[in-house]
C-alpha cells in the first residue's frame, strides 16, 4: 500500500467530502499550521441549491461548480486528492482508497447525503431524484424530452401523459422544480412547437404533510402555495405515493387510492445519509438516525473519538432545540467554520463552547419575481423575497467569476425570457425515449382523468 502522507510532527487533517461542510472546513484552515487533505471522488464542488435550474435549463453544470484545485491552489497547506473512501481504521488512524493509505491525526467526514426512496430503491429508474450533475442532466433530458416526445405524438391520452409532469415532495426543491417547469411550459415553451400547445400542460405536486414548505412559517407556505396555483401548478397535500411503477403513480389521499398516468416523474421528497454513514457505524460502533445520518456530540465529534468529526447533511445534530438540525448549505457552512476553529484551539490546548448553529433563515423560489423568505424575524414575499434569493445565492456560490457567470445568465434569461441551456443529453439516447414510449396502463386508456384531480385542490 501506499503511504500518501509522511508522519511528520505537523498535525494531518483528512477531510472526506468537498461539498459545502468540507469545503468550508479547508478554507478555515489554509492559513493553520496543519497540512489539510481533502479528498472528493468529484474534482469539483457542486453548488446544489442551484441544481434545479440546470434540470430546468436556466443554467449549465459549469456555472454552477468550482474545480477544487482551482480554489485551493494558493492555499500551501492543503492537498487534493480525486477518489473514493471505502474504508477507515479509527485505531490506526487511517483512511483507505483502494491500495492507498491516507494517515490522520484529526478526520473530517462531510459526504453528504443520497435520495431517499423510503425503502423502494426501484421507483429511481421511474423517478429521477436531484443530487447530482449527472442527476441534474437527467432530469433535464426527461423534462425536455416530454416536450419533443408530444410533439410528435398522435394519440390523444399518450400526449396528455407527456404532458403530464408529477413532482413528489413538496420541499424546497419540490417547489423550486414546479414553479420553475410552470414557466417552461407556460411562457419560455408556449411559440416553440407546432402540433402541441405547451399551455395544456399539467404540473403536480404531491405533498405527504398538510402544506409544502413545512419547515417555514404556515403563512408563507400559503403565499407559495398561492403563488404555484397561479402559475398552474396543481397541489395535493396529505397525498402518499404508494408506488411508482411503468410510468403510473399511485398514491393515497384519505381512504382513497389514485393512479395518475406520467411520463415525467421527478423526485424530491426525501434524503438519506452516504454510505459512509454505516461504515463509520462499523468501525466506531457510532448510533445513526433511521435516515442513515450519525449521530454526533455537542461539538460534532462521535462518541469516544473526538479525532473524528461528521458534518453537514451526514450528521445528526440533536443538541439544539431537540430536534436535528435541517440538511442545507448554511448548517454545514457554519459546522465547517466551527469544526476549523477547534482544531486551532486544540492544538493550543484551548476548547471551544459546542456548537450553536445561528439559524440565518430559510427561503425558495416560486418563479420569476416570486418567491418566499423565512428569516425568523422577518418574512418576505414577491419581487422582495425573490431579489433577496438571487443575492444570497450569488454570495454562497464559490467562485468570483462563477458569480459573473450566474448574475449574466440571470439578467439574460430575465431580459428575453429564454432558457439557452435546453440540451437534451444524457446516458441514453434520445431516440430510445421517443420511440420506447409504449405503455399497456395507456394503451387501455385508464388514465385517471386531471379533471378530477384538479378538482381535489
Amino acid at each position: 500500500m501506499v503511504v500518501a502522507l509522511d508522519n511528520n510532527a505537523q498535525h494531518q487533517v483528512v477531510i472526506i467530502g468537498g461539498g459545502f461542510g468540507g469545503l468550508y472546513t479547508a478554507k478555515h484552515l489554509a492559513k493553520a499550521n496543519v497540512n489539510v487533505t481533502l479528498i472528493d471522488k468529484r474534482n469539483f464542488h457542486l453548488f446544489q441549491p442551484l441544481l434545479y435550474q440546470v434540470a430546468t435549463g436556466t443554467l449549465s453544470p459549469g456555472d454552477i461548480s468550482s474545480p477544487l484545485r482551482a480554489v485551493f491552489s494558493k492555499s500551501k497547506n492543503t492537498q487534493v486528492l480525486l477518489g473514493e473512501v471505502n474504508d477507515i481504521d479509527p485505531k490506526a488512524q487511517q483512511v483507505m482508497m483502494g491500495d492507498r493509505v491516507v494517515p490522520y491525526d484529526t478526520l473530517i467526514v462531510a459526504t453528504g447525503a443520497n435520495h431517499s426512496y423510503f425503502g423502494k430503491d426501484h421507483w429511481k429508474d421511474y423517478a429521477p431524484g436531484l443530487k447530482t450533475v449527472e442527476d441534474a442532466i437527467e432530469m433535464r433530458r426527461r423534462i425536455f424530452g416530454a416536450f419533443e416526445a408530444a410533439e410528435k405524438e398522435t394519440d390523444p391520452e399518450k400526449r396528455r401523459a407527456w404532458l403530464t409532469f408529477v413532482i413528489v415532495g413538496g420541499g424546497a426543491t419540490g417547489v423550486e422544480l414546479a414553479g420553475a417547469i410552470a414557466e417552461l411550459a407556460y411562457k419560455t415553451l408556449k411559440e416553440d412547437f407546432r402540433n402541441i400547445d405547451t399551455s395544456e400542460t399539467k404540473i403536480l405536486l404531491l405533498q405527504g404533510s398538510d402544506r409544502i414548505l413545512p419547515h417555514m412559517a404556515p403563512d408563507l407556505s400559503q403565499e407559495a402555495a398561492e403563488s404555484l396555483q397561479e402559475l398552474g401548478v396543481a397541489i395535493h397535500t396529505n397525498t402518499r405515493v404508494t408506488n411508482i411503477e411503468n410510468n403510473i403513480v399511485t398514491f393515497k389521499q384519505g381512504a382513497e387510492i389514485k393512479e395518475i398516468g406520467s411520463q415525467t416523474i421527478l423526485w424530491a421528497a426525501g434524503v438519506k445519509g452516504s454510505p459512509m454513514g454505516q461504515i463509520l457505524a462499523e468501525r466506531t460502533d457510532v448510533e445513526c438516525d433511521h435516515a442513515g445520518r450519525v449521530i454526533v456530540e455537542p461539538d460534532l465529534t462521535i462518541r469516544g473519538y473526538k479525532n473524528i468529526f461528521v458534518i453537514g447533511d451526514l450528521a445528526n445534530f440533536s443538541h439544539q432545540d431537540l430536534k436535528a438540525l435541517p440538511g442545507v448549505a448554511p448548517v454545514a457552512k457554519q459546522q465547517g467554520e466551527y469544526v476549523a476553529r477547534l482544531i486551532q484551539k486544540r492544538l493550543k490546548g484551548q476548547t471551544l463552547p459546542q456548537f450553536h448553529y445561528n439559524n440565518v433563515g430559510s427561503l425558495a423560489m416560486i418563479g420569476q419575481n416570486l418567491a418566499v423568505v423565512d428569516l425568523g424575524f422577518l418574512k418576505l414575499t414577491g419581487f422582495i423575497a425573490w431579489a433577496f434569493w438571487l443575492v444570497v445565492h450569488i454570495y454562497f456560490l464559490i467562485e468570483f467569476d462563477t458569480k459573473l457567470l450566474v448574475v449574466f445568465q440571470w439578467a439574460w434569461n430575465y431580459i428575453t425570457r429564454n432558457r439557452r441551456s435546453r440540451l437534451i443529453t444524457g446516458r441514453e439516447a434520445f431516440t430510445e425515449t421517443l420511440t420506447n414510449n409504449s405503455n399497456p396502463y395507456l394503451d387501455e386508456q385508464k388514465v385517471i382523468p386531471l379533471t378530477q384531480l384538479e378538482n381535489r385542490v
